[in-house]
């Protein structure tokens, strides 16, 4: 007797949407099923491992550079594979989510590369994941011209040698994918969103002239990197494209990865382009990971911590080094001012910021770097190309001046800035706004003028959290207490009510948004991502 077929994926919950047989097909399902069995027992065994590695940092309140690796680390011989052409040059790169609108405009912003996200900047409703499938599906087939219904503005892709090198972002490793479903257990949202972009677009690409590309994010250790490498190598075979062909950017997000950064490269090595400093992200996991060692991991208002900051400097100098060491793209951090169309004042003085910030990067060997508007385009471009004129990239930059030490990474208490009420304030104003969108289906949100996406609603609960453990005294002489988080919620939602009347807060998802960021903040047991609750309740 024959063994049974594989059982395929259910789609569970989910209404039809038009045109979705167009991404869901047989074929690509079968392969997204084939991931799961093969990769997601792996998945799982690794996020356990992520909870005894943060038990252990809990035990020890530290960290240090991996002994049993150490051979990778002094052996000069390796370098990652060498970049494709359109990966060769990534001097500006922007980002956002696969939206339909944003998609034709990132791709037109002159920018050289466009982070395409299915992870921060867009909440993962059913819409945005089959939706933002299809429309990278119809950009790389021209079928994406549309006029906005309700401005009348039409948009139109501009020929195919001005438009950006799609980079796509899939879901970390931690968030499942509950409308997908083999034999009733949910696939991890990372392979639904790379098996179906891959299984769709990578001869495609090929045919383009470049290839499937994808930012990994959430990395936590090298053994991570590793799961995807051998994820890709099965993915290259499955539809008979060359290996190698696959190219990935890590973003150094976690302090734990800021510790095998060398080790991530060399488990991705034949499919490696390059590693990303982020900022608020890094943080988050700074909070996480050490949030019982005591006054000395205390961070102050997260905008006071910038990347000039000496143990933020130290992590973005070891990230050029180790990239340029092994033949790999440095990344820079993102400029997340969204242009005022009523106050020039605004623009100036922001903008001035953003070009002193691009100018340190590129100062520093960066090879690129991040923007979330295409206004900024054109600002981080002139910098990079003072520093690279016609080069693509400063590869050859090694930086063999910088000298990192384990302890320089998670020396937090050399910031002569504290925590302050203001801080409270913002965080508790910016979350519940951040959260509100989210619960509605938007991942990336103008919030203050700045565009924010789920790193933001992770530092802003992360802060409020610690401040309130570590009984922080704030400089108006207040304690950061749970009973404060809640008054300042408590105003904070009424002056929104008040902003924006009635009728428009009712209609909205304010009173949830408010309740899961105390939940998030006031809960003695941290949860490790706000998304985790929050999916719970997306609708």
């Amino acid at each position: 007797m024959s063994a049974p077929a594989p059982s395929p994926l259910a789609i569970v919950d989910a209404e039809p949407l038009p045109r979705q047989d167009e991404v869901l097909t047989d074929a690509a399902l079968a392969f997204v099923a084939e991931l799961h069995r093969r990769f997601t027992p792996r998945r799982d065994e690794l996020l356990a491992r992520r909870g005894e590695r943060r038990a252990e940092i809990a035990r020890t309140s530290t960290l240090d550079f991996l002994p049993e690796t150490e051979a990778v680390r002094v052996d000069d011989t390796w370098k990652v594979a060498p970049a494709p052409a359109a990966l060769d040059d990534r001097r500006v790169e922007i980002t956002g989510p696969t939206d339909r609108k944003m998609t034709v405009n990132a791709l037109n912003s002159g920018a050289r590369v466009w982070l395409a996200d299915f992870e921060d900047a867009s909440a993962p409703t059913w819409e945005n994941v089959v939706t933002g499938q299809l429309n990278l599906i119809d950009a790389y087939t021209r079928n994406i011209d549309f006029t906005d219904l309700r401005s009348g503005k039409s948009y139109a892709l501009k020929p195919a040698e001005e438009l950006a090198t799609v980079v796509t972002r899939p879901r970390g490793w931690h968030l499942d994918e509950r409308h997908l479903q083999l034999d009733g257990t949910p696939v991890p949202g990372a392979l639904v969103d790379f098996g179906l972009y891959f299984f769709h677009n990578a001869q495609r690409l090929i045919d383009l002239g470049k290839g499937p590309y994808f930012y990994l994010p959430k990395t936590e250790s090298y053994l991570e990197a590793r799961l995807w490498n051998d994820i890709f190598v099965f993915a290259q075979d499955y539809v008979g494209i060359p290996q190698g062909t696959v190219r990935a950017t890590v973003l150094i997000e976690t302090i734990t990865a800021a510790y095998e950064m060398e080790e991530i490269l060399y488990e991705l090595r034949d499919h490696a382009s390059g590693l990303n400093a982020g900022r608020w992200d890094y943080l988050f996991s700074i909070v996480k990971n050490f949030r019982d060692g005591g006054s000395k991991f205390v961070l102050p208002d997260r905008n006071l911590v910038t990347m000039t900051a000496p143990f933020m400097r130290a992590y973005t100098e070891l990230l050029v080094r180790t990239c340029h060491k092994r033949g790999a793209h440095a990344i820079g951090g993102m400029a997340a001012f969204i242009p005022s169309r009523r106050d020039a004042e605004v623009n100036k003085v922001a903008f001035e910021k953003v070009k002193a910030d691009k100018d340190r990067e590129a100062g520093d060997g960066f090879d690129g770097s991040w923007v979330a508007h295409p206004d900024l385009v054109p600002i981080a471009m002139a910098s990079f190309d003072a520093v690279l004129g016609a080069k693509p990239n400063q590869k050859d930059r090694l930086r063999e001046d910088v000298s990192v030490a384990a302890g320089d990474l998670i020396a937090i208490d050399t910031l002569d800035a504290k925590p302050s009420y203001d801080g409270l304030r913002n965080a508790v104003a910016v979350g519940i706004r951040y959260i509100e969108a989210w619960l509605r289906g938007m991942g990336a949100v103008a919030i203050f003028n700045l565009m924010e996406d789920a790193a933001t609603a992770e530092i802003s609960r992360s802060q409020i959290w610690q401040w309130i453990n570590a009984d922080v005294v704030f400089e108006n002489g207040e304690h950061a207490t749970a009973d404060l988080a809640r008054k300042v919620a408590a105003e904070e939602l009424a002056a929104i009510r008040a902003e924006i009347g009635d009728e428009t807060f009712e209609a909205g998802r304010w009173q949830q948004a408010h309740d899961l960021l105390l939940q998030v903040s006031l809960d003695q047991d941290y949860a490790d991502f706000l998304t985790l609750p929050a999916y719970e309740q997306l609708g």
